[in-house]
């Protein structure tokens, strides 16, 4: 069994996080809180693929 990589666990966790919170606000109708959540989620999620792929190689 691998050894449990914590921050890449913490930035899975943050962008799940993202997500969730989209459902928050659509539960409110704040559309600029929906736009906010999902680019946030989006750009972290890219930035964690990003790291990834430099640890890959």
């Amino acid at each position: 069994m691998q050894n449990f990589n914590l921050p890449k666990f913490l930035l899975a966790t943050l962008v799940v996080l993202m997500f969730c919170l989209v459902g928050v606000a659509i539960s409110y109708e704040s559309i600029l809180f929906i736009v906010i959540f999902i680019l946030l989620g989006f750009l972290i999620m890219g930035y964690g693929i990003a790291t990834k792929r430099k640890s890959d190689n």
